[in-house]
């Protein structure tokens, strides 16, 4: 029996401090997944709160079978997904004026990244960011996804090929 298990239930009696304690546990790499995939604060915010709102609104046919985190991680790729379409355009990664405060050496290598990460298929870029930023094991990944392991293998072995290539470090 996991941490969240026991969280849920209380939440499901209505302890409110349980609620915070799950939104505070789970917040931050909600957060991170979705500011990897728009690359803006305000909406990185604005969709990991949203996320939350979904969860908990829909918290009564929610049934625990697994990592709560990965249900989180299911509803925030779907809005990361609607934000994109409502905007009109593909995902297309901006660098923040936080960045820019960065060394000049450390704000080229993670342009070249994210130009990288532009370049890979959606489907690939989606199991980048899950293995690779918030190490979430390929197992959970297909669990998440709702396809097979041997696909999410090899899209991560696809991706390394890719970015290697893309980074100029297969030639």
């Amino acid at each position: 029996m996991d941490a969240d298990f026991l969280l849920i239930r209380k939440i499901e009696k209505g302890n409110e401090q349980s609620m915070d304690q799950f939104v505070l546990k789970h917040y931050p790499k909600i957060y991170q997944y979705c500011l990897l995939r728009v690359r803006d604060h305000g909406y990185a915010e604005d969709l990991t709160q949203e996320t939350f709102l979904k969860f908990f609104q829909a918290f009564e046919r929610y049934k625990h079978y697994g990592k709560a985190l990965n249900y989180l991680y299911v509803i925030a790729g779907n809005l990361c997904k609607d934000h994109f379409r409502k905007e009109g355009r593909m995902e297309v990664y901006e660098m923040s004026e936080e960045i820019a405060v960065e060394h000049m050496g450390q704000v080229e290598k993670r342009m070249e990244i994210y130009e990288a990460l532009d370049k890979l298929p959606e489907e690939i870029r989606e199991v980048v960011i899950l293995f690779f930023f918030q190490e979430i094991s390929q197992k959970e990944i297909a669990r998440m996804m709702g396809i097979k392991l041997s696909l999410v293998k090899y899209r991560v072995s696809r991706a390394k090929k890719l970015l290697a290539k893309y980074l100029g470090e297969g030639e």
